[in-house]
């Protein structure tokens, strides 16, 4: 395969002529940063500590959990790649079934969801790019669907998650 001559990077961000010491590294077996019942999620980049460049997060899901009912972003992408089980993915159409080493992209404003509906646990990474500070939507999420209303529609637009439910019943 050829390449051509020129190729088009993005800006420099760093400017010095060494490098540096900057590198964060998390061991494996690191316990996860929230516990429930359908599951866990750790947070293995953060926006804090990449500087805003992209968020990563390990999801295990429990045997049969909901995941996330269908919505959109419009700020960032959102990543999907399975780790092990098997996730059903919703990509805007359709439900695809995602098995280990499977990926799916969804850029800004692109109709997402996804689930474990099987007797066995499942476990992704999550990509968001840019980062944004997920960490609390992640931590509050179930708590704020129990409250349901108003209050989760609000708290669901502030963390730019755009559910097609909540679009629906004329609330936006």
């Amino acid at each position: 395969m050829s390449y051509p001559e020129h190729l088009e990077y993005p800006e420099a961000r760093y400017h010095g002529d060494k490098g540096e010491v900057s590198a964060v590294f998390r061991r494996a077996d690191s316990p996860p940063d929230i516990s429930s019942p359908g599951g866990t999620t750790h947070y293995l980049a953060t926006q804090e500590s990449t500087g805003g460049e992209f968020g990563l997060y390990k999801v295990e899901l429990g045997a049969r959990s909901p995941g996330a009912r269908t919505h959109f972003h419009k700020t960032m992408s959102e990543s999907f790649y399975v780790l092990s089980g098997e996730l059903e993915l919703f990509n805007g159409e359709k439900w695809v079934t995602g098995r280990a080493g499977d990926f799916l992209y969804v850029p800004a404003g692109g109709l997402h969801a996804f689930r474990n509906v099987t007797d066995e646990p499942t476990s992704m990474l999550m990509l968001f790019s840019p980062g944004a500070p997920r960490e609390e939507y992640f931590e509050r999420v179930a708590e704020m669907a129990q409250r349901g209303g108003e209050g989760l529609r609000r708290f669901r637009t502030r963390h730019d998650s755009y559910f097609v439910e909540d679009l629906e019943s004329g609330a936006e």
